[in-house]
């Protein structure tokens, strides 16, 4: 014992005398800074780029960036500049010195201005150039409020003020070339701006974003179909639109993106600017501006991030059918046996479900391009609505929701931060983005052959379609330009009765040229690559709404098996009165009876006016596309025309 009456320490010796001892030699770094200087470490070397005469050649990285960084900065390029901001890349809180000396600046930044000198052209525009996810998460958590990381490791973010489209603010220029390609007039989404107003609101978005301490660059593809892929760059002002893009866009490969170049569309988002509601045209402080002829989309006055996705879907709708290529607002997935179904319908019809199936490879969830080579998803991820969430229901979107997916606008417990999926607070339209590699069934590259199905849902609530149908190509054609499900009303005022809604192509808000353009390639396609067309019903049945009951998705799973095997086209089929569709007698695993809609119906009478009704609604839903011309003789109009209800 030692005099303070503590046990005296032994302390053991090796045979070296020396004694034991687990700790490491001490970091080699002065002070601090050093010390987190150890901690990251470069990334793997640049791979080497195609030299001019087709030999691989090393470019010096510090050309690559100088070439990257002069791309970038002729994207910024204003209309008060001959060429684009200085800029530099990095982020600026991470750099001692704000402001870079002068021999820095003219060896990464060869453009300066030259004239109309302002506070803005002389300062440095930090770029934030395809970050990483983990990267993209510290600028959210850091720089932008109402960003958390929540329990599944998902960052969980607010899209501001607007939690959902704007079709009312959209505008596109009409130009010499687009006012005889696109579709104009009433039922039209293509509301019309001129070039000078675009050019307005761009300068308003590109000077916000050059004002910046740093801004956030994306370059990313569209479309898994390498030879029809297009190049787009994002420049945005939040982490969490960069991220958003990241998992909705074809990420490309270290090569890919050193061998880029000039993208061929350009998407400005000052979401958080508003426009100038004394612009001409503008309505609110809202614009989603698109310039075709420009190849560029301006947003201002909305951190939305779907306006993105839907505005780069909506240029799809523009440039692949100039090649020949349908692009497609559906789901797609293919079996064992390489056979494909196209999946379309609007919201509330069954697309997310039926098209997501154990037994079958997922090509994609919801945009695509069907030309000469199959069919090929156009993006990198998914974008799945979250209201009323649960593992049980959506096993694959439940577990998506992990490191790397955005949450957008939900609601989550402050201390464990579990998002509660059924928490409307901030809005119906939550949402989860990740990339389409998180669904453990998807088939990456994200592509397949021509489809041999194309299934068209509605979820009928006046209950008088049939659970399925085999369609011709001119009710395919008819049908796919309807777009029709119903959706059941609210109980506000009394109103019980269902309302029917109908959206062109299914997608009607984002297709740029008449929908018959569309239509008739589709028929195009399924009758040269024998595809059958099938309307499936996954409303109710035995009466409207109300007094009807909703047809069992067990049927209806069913039914989409004997599509995707075949067994439905040997079928004994019989046509229905007024729509003339024709249904099968019997399916595997089906109640026969329900299989005729008039059959579950015990008010015949009822049935045969609400079947009138409905058939009303579509022949006045037509009458928009009427004024339409398809060839000289105008024969596939009439066609068209004649497939649908007669009455």
């Amino acid at each position: 014992m030692a005099e303070t009456g503590l046990p005296k320490i032994q302390t053991q010796k090796k045979q070296s005398g020396i004694c034991e001892d687990d700790s490491a030699k001490p970091v080699k770094a002065q002070t601090i800074d050093e010390l987190h200087s150890l901690q990251k470490k470069k990334s793997a070397p640049t791979t080497p780029s195609k030299g001019g005469q087709g030999n691989f050649a090393t470019i010096p990285d510090d050309d690559r960036r100088k070439q990257q960084m002069e791309s970038i900065s002729a994207s910024l390029a204003s209309l008060t500049r001959e060429t684009g901001p200085k800029v530099v890349k990095g982020d600026p809180s991470a750099r001692k010195a704000e402001t870079p000396r002068a021999a820095h600046a003219s060896n990464n930044h060869p453009f300066t201005p030259t004239f109309a000198v302002s506070d803005s052209s002389l300062k440095f525009t930090h770029i934030l150039y395809n970050l990483s996810p983990a990267e993209l998460y510290e600028q959210a958590i850091k720089f932008e409020h109402g960003s958390f990381v929540a329990s599944s490791g998902a960052l969980a973010t607010l899209s501001g003020a607007k939690t959902g489209r704007c079709p009312r603010d959209k505008r596109v220029v009409k130009s010499e070339t687009t006012e005889k390609e696109l579709w104009w007039g009433k039922g039209s989404p293509n509301i019309e701006m001129d070039e000078h107003t675009f050019m307005v609101n761009r300068e308003r978005a590109v000077d916000y974003l050059c004002s910046l301490d740093k801004v956030f660059v994306n370059d990313q593809f569209l479309n898994w179909d390498l030879e029809n892929r297009i190049k787009v760059r994002i420049v945005s002002a939040r982490a969490y639109h960069s991220l958003f893009m990241y998992n909705m866009c074809i990420r490309p490969t270290p090569k890919e993106l050193e061998e880029f170049g000039t993208p061929d569309f350009t998407i400005y988002n000052a979401g958080q600017f508003p426009c100038n509601r004394y612009t001409h045209y503008m309505t609110s402080s809202t614009s989603v501006d698109f310039n075709l002829d420009r190849r560029e989309m301006v947003i201002l006055g909305t951190q939305y991030a779907g306006e993105m996705k839907k505005g780069l879907f909506g240029l799809m709708h523009y440039l692949m059918p100039k090649r020949e290529i349908l692009s497609l607002h559906s789901g797609c997935n293919m079996g064992k046996n390489g056979d494909v179904a196209l999946f379309f319908g609007l919201s509330g019809t069954g697309k997310t479900t039926l098209s997501t199936d154990h037994n079958r490879l997922l090509i994609g969830d919801d945009e695509h391009c069907w030309g000469d080579n199959g069919v090929s998803n156009i993006e990198g991820g998914c974008y799945a609505k979250c209201i009323d969430l649960s593992r049980e229901k959506e096993p694959d979107i439940w577990n998506a929701i992990k490191f790397g997916t955005v949450l957008e606008n939900v609601v989550f417990d402050e201390h464990t931060r579990e998002v509660d999926y059924t928490d409307k607070s901030v809005t119906e339209n939550t949402r989860a983005s990740y990339p389409i590699e998180y669904i453990p069934n998807a088939k990456i590259p994200c592509v397949g052959p021509h489809p041999k199905n194309v299934i068209l849902l509605a979820c009928d609530a006046f209950g008088v379609l049939p659970p399925v149908s085999k369609l011709s190509l001119a009710q395919t054609m008819y049908h796919f330009i309807s777009g029709y499900t119903a959706l059941v009303a609210g109980t506000e005022e009394g109103i019980k009765e269902p309302q029917a809604t109908f959206s062109a192509c299914f997608g009607a808000a984002f297709i740029m040229l008449h929908p018959t353009k569309y239509a008739a390639m589709l028929a195009e396609k399924m009758n040269k690559h024998g595809a059958t067309g099938w309307l499936v019903n996954t409303g109710w049945s035995g009466g409207s709404y109300g007094s009807g009951s909703r047809i069992k998705l067990m049927y209806t799973r069913k039914i989409i098996d004997a599509i995707h095997s075949g067994s439905l086209l040997n079928a004994k089929y019989k046509k229905t009165e007024v729509f003339g569709l024709e249904i099968p007698s019997e399916v595997e695993g089906v109640s026969s009876d329900i299989l005729d809609p008039m059959n579950m119906w015990s008010d015949k009478k009822a049935y045969k006016d609400t079947l009138l009704k409905l058939a009303g609604l579509f022949k006045k839903n037509f009458e928009g596309f009427l004024d339409y011309k398809i060839g000289k003789d105008n024969k596939l109009t009439e066609e068209i025309l004649a497939a649908g209800p007669i009455f």
